[in-house]
């Protein structure tokens, strides 16, 4: 029975570990990926480099095709889109 008593701090840290940064963590990240897989065409991003853009296409294989200037296209990894700036109206 001693030796249960010495888990008991640790099994408690762990619990206030989890519920403060585990948990939010793993609930931003689903966040992210919904705002990401709901991507459209004419939506304005910013990219995690700072770049802000809109997107003119959106591939099956994990990229977006984002104009950042009249012209010029770039083609940026999905994941790699850090918020959506304004959406688009859902096509009728």
């Amino acid at each position: 029975m001693a030796g249960i008593e010495q888990f008991i701090p640790l099994i408690l840290i762990f619990a206030i570990m989890y519920f403060l940064l585990i948990r939010p963590q793993q609930k931003k990240v689903k966040e992210h990926q919904a705002m990401v897989s709901a991507l459209r065409r004419g939506d304005q991003v910013v990219t995690q480099g700072g770049v802000i853009g809109k997107v003119v296409k959106v591939k099956d294989d994990g990229e977006v095709e984002v104009e950042i200037a009249d012209g010029v296209k770039v083609r940026v990894v999905q994941s790699t889109i850090a918020t959506v700036v304004s959406k688009t109206e859902p096509a009728k």
